[in-house]
């Protein structure tokens, strides 16, 4: 089967830091789906394994976690899904990746493709909409329904789990929702995806609070560059506030945060994959509720470009811009 990986990490710019594979067709296990894959996209994990985790001598990976596709065959003990079925998801990010003309995964991480959508505007959403779901109602503890009181600070609101993340707090809790964004556009985006107010990051963001009215912010979601704006943080959070952050910062200081009892978590979306958690089917669970989200007009796609088939050379563009940091919502690719 057609796939794209890579065998060394090399710079994007190298034509050989992604190629193109003919790989066996993988045989599902007993809780897999073999999708075939009709829509991917590129997320900044893709980027940070490309060029930072080689893959043993002479042996090619495949990257990739969001798709959209038609399951084409199915394990022994599938009891979710059939073959035919429309389905998306984020895939697992200890097994082979989604930029593949046929994929593995097991059927407790993948939910119906919303039927409003395309394939290549579903591959947008899996991974942001896990990881923002899971961010807002498990890590921050925000509940459902216009009862849920407070300001949410989105730092990095332009961005793929920013974009849903936004929509999500905005349509689904009564919280205030401040995005961050520094240029017109990101900042009209943040707007477009239902943000109260838009501030300025290349500023100090308490000053940007304090700039349209409020004093602080009961829940921060740091989704890029927390180290270098936590300074900022600790005087924007509120006393017994919570932060929950998404990047790597090689090293994070929370002892400021004491005086105000905040409290401090981690976000990964691939846990409960990774670890084989006893609560693993809530992804199934959470990606079938944004599709019907979707299918009600609730939550939109965030997809903003469609850069052509998947193949190597798309791949490599992709991973460029993400790599370049200046993306809006998602970039997708469709068909082999």
């Amino acid at each position: 089967m057609q796939a794209i990986g890579y065998r060394k990490s090399l710079p994007i710019t190298d034509p050989n830091s992604l190629v193109a594979l003919d790989l066996p067709t993988p045989e599902p296990g007993p809780r897999d789906l073999r999708v075939a894959v009709h829509a991917v996209s590129v997320n900044p994990v893709d980027v940070k394994l490309r060029a930072g985790a080689a893959p043993p001598a002479g042996e090619a990976r495949v990257l990739g976690f969001d798709a959209a596709g038609i399951v084409d065959a199915v394990g022994a003990e599938v009891t979710l899904f059939r073959p035919g079925d429309a389905v998306f998801y984020a895939g697992a990010i200890d097994r082979p990746g989604t930029n593949s003309a046929f994929h593995l995964v097991d059927e407790r991480i993948v939910g119906p493709k919303p039927a409003t959508l395309a394939f290549d505007a579903a591959a947008a959403l899996p991974l942001t909409a896990i990881t923002a779901w899971e961010l807002l109602f498990d890590r921050l503890g925000v509940a459902r329904g216009e009862g849920s009181q407070g300001t949410l600070l989105i730092i990095n609101g332009a961005g793929g789990v920013g974009s849903i993340l936004t929509q999500l707090a905005r349509k689904l809790t009564g919280l205030t929702v401040v995005a961050t964004a520094s240029r017109p556009e990101t900042s009209d985006w943040c707007r477009s995806m239902g943000a109260h107010h838009v501030i300025d990051h290349s500023r100090p963001i308490d000053e940007g609070l304090h700039d349209i009215g409020l004093r602080h912010a009961e829940y921060v979601a740091g989704l890029t560059a927390t180290d270098r704006h936590l300074p900022a943080i600790v005087k924007a959070i509120a006393p017994q506030g919570k932060l929950a952050l998404i990047d790597d910062p090689a090293a994070l200081d929370i002892v400021p945060f004491k005086r105000k009892s905040v409290s401090v978590h981690w976000e990964a979306m691939f846990t409960r994959s990774m670890f084989q958690t006893a609560d693993m089917i809530e992804q199934h669970r959470l990606l079938a509720e944004v599709s019907r989200l979707v299918d009600a007009g609730v939550l939109r796609t965030t997809m903003t470009e469609n850069a052509g088939r998947i193949d190597a050379e798309g791949l490599r563009r992709v991973h460029a811009k993400v790599e370049a940091g200046r993306s809006i919502g998602k970039t997708v690719l469709a068909g082999f």
